[in-house]
């Protein structure tokens, strides 16, 4: 027989969830939940099967999850936030509007390039170096992977002394914030970048939109060395006076093996696993 382990981080909001679970019918009004970008498909998937099992209707909205933590703060109504990193949620949670951040996945970082400059694990770090080679990232601090692009510089650094500041001085800021350059409506930002040759590498995310991989780039993993695993953070708003026993019951479904198995289809980490007896 298997049991379920959960990670203990996630207790506190579990048994808040549970009792209210059980007394309480769900509402009709919609859960808005506020959710990292890279987050878009996993949450999407995740939302349509709990409105499947439940009839509760789910408002996601994505975005960079810096910008979004300073849409709460300036007052905007929402019932969950998840964000790509924890420092954002218990951010809200030290000002007293949300509960303490659970970890809620995890993920890795990866290099992509087109599928035809040979980009390795290995060459990784050479290629990053070279002068020819413009690379792309996003925006530290409105954007958790911009944050997790300069982690990895820190690390270049232990790699490779000088690689640091070159990094920093080369790495192009193009999503994530708000006065990144200019794309054309119904572009992808980092397909019109790449197109243009303006980037030859870009870093982000492992995780994808889709359950499959984008054939249009080539992605690697970072060497073990530079290797960054973010863990994405859940919060339940607490600052509306209004019941939020909705909104835990979501917030445990999304830490349930469940909905962690389908977010581990696109390529996230789940951190409630099945474990034998």
């Amino acid at each position: 027989m298997k049991k379920i382990v959960f990670s203990y981080m996630a207790l506190p909001l579990m048994l808040v969830s549970v009792s209210a679970a059980a007394v309480t019918p769900l509402p009709s009004a919609p859960i808005k939940v506020l959710a990292a970008g890279s987050l878009t498909g996993a949450m999407t998937a995740v939302a349509q099967l709990y409105t499947q099992q439940t009839g509760q209707k789910i408002d996601a909205q994505f975005g960079p999850a810096g910008l979004l933590r300073e849409r709460i703060e300036s007052g905007e109504q929402a019932d969950i936030f998840a964000s790509a990193n924890m420092e954002h949620p218990q951010a809200l949670a030290d000002q007293g509007i949300a509960t303490p951040a659970v970890v809620m996945v995890r993920n890795r970082l990866c290099a992509k390039a087109l599928p035809d400059y040979k980009l390795t694990t290995e060459n990784l770090l050479d290629r990053l170096l070279d002068p020819q080679v413009g690379l792309g990232t996003s925006t530290p601090k409105a954007d958790p992977g911009g944050d997790y692009a300069w982690q990895m510089f820190a690390k270049a650094e232990k790699v490779r002394p000088g690689a640091q500041a070159i990094l920093e001085a080369k790495a192009q800021q193009l999503v994530g914030g708000k006065n990144n350059p200019p794309v054309p409506a119904g572009r992808n930002a980092m397909e019109y970048f790449f197109a243009e040759k303006k980037v030859q590498i870009s870093l982000g995310y492992c995780s994808g939109r889709q359950t499959t991989p984008d054939p249009k780039f080539a992605s690697v993993p970072l060497p073990a060395a530079l290797a960054i695993t973010p863990s994405y953070g859940l919060s339940v708003i607490t600052r509306e006076k209004k019941s939020h026993e909705a909104a835990y019951r979501f917030a445990l479904f999304l830490l349930s093996p469940q909905a962690q198995k389908l977010m581990a289809q696109y390529g996230f980490t789940p951190v409630t696993v099945p474990a034998e007896d």
